[in-house]
């Protein structure tokens, strides 16, 4: 019928994502931003990326803070907002884009982040009040 009408039908069929990234407001699916507004099955909103939160260097100078949003904002001393940006996380990788180009990486592992020259802890986390590990080069 809908043939004879000119129409055609179209089957929707779900893939499974093959990767799966955070940051630019949303979830980002095999290079296909995700509906922002997307809800689960049930209606719930999404969880937050568990990276999102606040990171600190030992000494507390530089704090960066990772937004649910796919922002981030990061203070140095008392100079609020020193750098702003985007950010997409693929695994444990972050891909920074700051607000005027410039582009740096970090990655997590157990727990720290390791961004280009830094070591950043969660906020409150122990390891930073013992004074921190060293960067990796």
């Amino acid at each position: 019928m809908l043939r004879q009408l000119g129409i055609r039908s179209r089957r929707w069929v779900r893939r499974p994502q093959e990767a799966r990234t955070w940051g630019d407001r949303g979830l980002v699916a095999t290079g296909r931003r995700a509906d922002h507004g997307a809800m689960t099955s049930n209606d719930t909103p999404r969880a937050p990326h568990p990276y999102v939160g606040m990171w600190v260097t030992a000494d507390g100078f530089i704090r960066q803070e990772l937004l649910p949003s796919g922002r981030y904002d990061e203070a140095r001393g008392n100079r609020q907002s020193a750098y702003t940006g985007r950010y997409t996380v693929t695994g444990d990788h972050i891909d920074y884009v700051d607000d005027t180009g410039f582009t740096a990486t970090g990655d997590v592992r157990d727990g720290v982040l390791f961004h280009e020259h830094l070591v950043l802890y969660r906020e409150g986390d122990e390891r930073a009040r013992q004074g921190g590990i060293r960067s990796r080069g």
